[in-house]
């Protein structure tokens, strides 16, 4: 016989399974077909954006989180104080 009402603990604190559902801390219920449909559409999601895991496309946003701007201008048209860089 399998427990029907199982509270889950640590990440999971105020998570519990009821039957068939499982039960966010805000009494949220999703069904293990629709959790199975939800982690299946995130892996096709990343598939198609050329990631072959959700570590690789973290690792990417990681990197891009902090963008390098790159600004040319003539040493010409530079002056600081007053005076042309050269």
């Amino acid at each position: 016989m399998h427990p029907t009402h199982i509270d889950l603990t640590e990440d999971w604190y105020g998570w519990r399974q009821r039957g068939r559902y499982l039960v966010s801390d805000e009494g949220q219920r999703i069904t293990v077909e629709r959790l199975r449909g939800l982690l299946w559409r995130e892996q096709m999601d990343l598939r198609r954006q050329g990631f072959a895991s959700r570590r690789k496309a973290e690792q990417r946003r990681r990197s891009a989180a902090f963008p390098v701007k790159v600004v040319v201008v003539d040493l010409a048209d530079y002056r600081c104080n007053g005076l042309a860089a050269s």
